[in-house]
């Protein structure tokens, strides 16, 4: 890989002359780069295509490329990804429906609005692949009678198919009125009665770990059930009977259901399989009455999903505050909170609560400022980089609890460079603090330097505008391949050097 070319056909600097150039000399890992420039206009993306093929598909989606601009016999692949996308000509798929790949009919019975006569075609396939490809994502009047094909695999794909009609899917779901399975992935690859090993020995292998079958197709049953349980078009008449089945994994899909009587959700809250809890725990659909009940729960998990179910009440929510942890997003509920809410969780004794209120970025100004000076630094922290702070209170935040903030004050959007500069060089340094510094739009020349110290933040910050020319050249020759790659995608750097290092300069 040429990593100065790979960065160059990045850089958004570069001219409509220099990205011909690129073109013309383009290998696979610069056509990749290429394919994603925001301003490749179609006549260059016909060139990249014909210079490159194999980059057509990403051309496709990302429609760049017409129907008018490719031959399906020559590249079925780029073909396939056009129609997927809703832009291919009927006529290719009529054609791709009887290509000898396999693979390729497959992905062809994944696309959709097939002509009526195509999709009967992939419906009477002899590869099982294809047949449940199409059940899987058909809309059609198909789906009846692919629903009641022998194969387990289709009749698997059909109850996971939101579009076969919920008659069908209570079929599948129980299993009656549907003639039986005669077929399925263990039995046909092995004699019966089989069961498949859990390290399996076999190379390129996708049978489930637990795959078995006696006869009876009993794993393979086992799938169309949990599909349908899954599958939300299907009726809730039909899956309630599910909430005692000796299948954890059954009940488990039972519990994610919005749809079901409280009754059966008061069941699955008292199941002794943990995940079914948890499940249920996290559904939106339970009453206040079985959160509290749920709050109570002994397992983590289970206190983990009610904590991320966006009506837990609040009260229930600060019982359970400090045993969760959330990314930097705020959990469904407080972000959901109203804006008196808001300030009665701002006013909580608990400093978990706080902190989780501290993660939205819409809190009201007094609601902000009363956080950003709350004695508890994990709530500091995560409302630092609350835009509107200003530069004072930043530093005063800084001021008083150093590291523990620093990291959120660096990617503040209030962030001055002045500041910038300052929080690059505290002293203990904060590394994971430096690639925040380095991306910021505020970062000043001497932040960005100070960042390119530091192997975590140097091809972040070797890729930044504001970094010295000279600085940028030099970077060229680094030994780490990203910064070289981040330098020449900079658009930083001068004309007259993108034009060198242009083969053919």
């Amino acid at each position: 890989m040429d990593h100065v070319l790979c960065g160059l056909a990045a850089n958004p600097a570069l001219s409509y002359e220099c990205v011909d150039r690129l073109i013309a000399v383009a290998d696979a890992d610069v056509a990749w780069r290429l394919a994603d420039r925001a301003d490749l206009d179609h006549a260059q993306a016909v060139a990249l295509f014909a210079r490159v093929p194999e980059c057509g598909v990403q051309l496709a989606y990302g429609g760049r490329l017409t129907a008018a601009d490719v031959d399906p016999v020559v590249r079925p692949d780029v073909a396939l990804a056009l129609l997927d996308e809703g832009a291919g000509s009927p006529q290719w798929a009529r054609l791709l429906a009887a290509d000898p790949d396999p693979a390729r009919r497959e992905r062809l019975a994944g696309c959709p609005d097939l002509p009526a006569d195509v999709v009967e075609t992939l419906a009477a396939d002899a590869d099982v692949c294809v047949v449940a490809e199409l059940a899987l994502w058909t809309t059609s009047g198909a789906l009846r009678g692919l629903s009641s094909r022998p194969h387990a695999d289709v009749r698997r794909s059909a109850a996971a198919n939101d579009a076969t009609p919920p008659d069908v899917l209570a079929a599948l779901a129980t299993g009656h009125g549907l003639p039986p399975v005669l077929h399925c992935e263990v039995c046909d690859q092995e004699a019966t009665p089989s069961a498949h090993e859990r390290r399996c020995p076999r190379s390129g292998c996708a049978s489930p770990s637990d795959a078995s079958c006696d006869g009876s197709h009993e794993s393979a049953a086992h799938g169309i059930r949990q599909a349908a349980l899954r599958n939300p078009a299907t009726p809730v008449e039909a899956v309630v009977g599910f909430a005692d089945h000796p299948s954890t994994s059954l009940r488990r899909a039972l519990a994610d259901r919005c749809d079901l009587p409280a009754a059966v959700y008061r069941t699955l809250a008292a199941d002794p399989a943990p995940d079914v809890r948890a499940g249920v725990a996290a559904n939106p659909a339970i009453d206040d009455a079985l959160m509290r009940v749920l709050a109570r729960d002994r397992d983590l998990d289970v206190r983990h999903g009610l904590a991320g179910n966006p009506h837990v009440p609040l009260d229930v929510f600060a019982e359970l505050a400090g045993s969760v942890r959330s990314g930097a997003a705020p959990l469904p509920r407080i972000a959901a909170a109203t804006e008196a809410e808001v300030a009665r969780l701002a006013r909580s004794a608990n400093p978990a609560v706080r902190m989780h209120l501290a993660r939205r970025r819409d809190l009201p100004p007094e609601v902000r400022d009363r956080l950003a000076d709350d004695p508890d630094a994990k709530v500091v922290g995560a409302v630092a980089p609350h835009p509107g702070l200003g530069e004072a209170r930043l530093r005063a935040m800084v001021d008083r609890h150093g590291v523990r903030v620093l990291a959120g004050a660096a990617v503040n959007p209030d962030a001055s460079p002045a500041l910038l500069e300052l929080l690059v060089r505290h002293d203990p340094p904060v590394p994971r603090a430096l690639p925040g510094i380095a991306r910021h739009p505020n970062a000043s020349p001497e932040a960005l330097l100070a960042c390119l110290r530091s192997s975590r933040a140097r091809p972040v910050a070797a890729g930044r505008p504001g970094l010295p020319p000279a600085v940028v050249v030099d970077l060229l020759d680094d030994a780490d391949p990203r910064v070289v790659e981040a330098a020449a995608a900079n658009p930083s750097l001068p004309r007259a050097v993108i034009e060198n290092l242009l083969p053919g300069a």
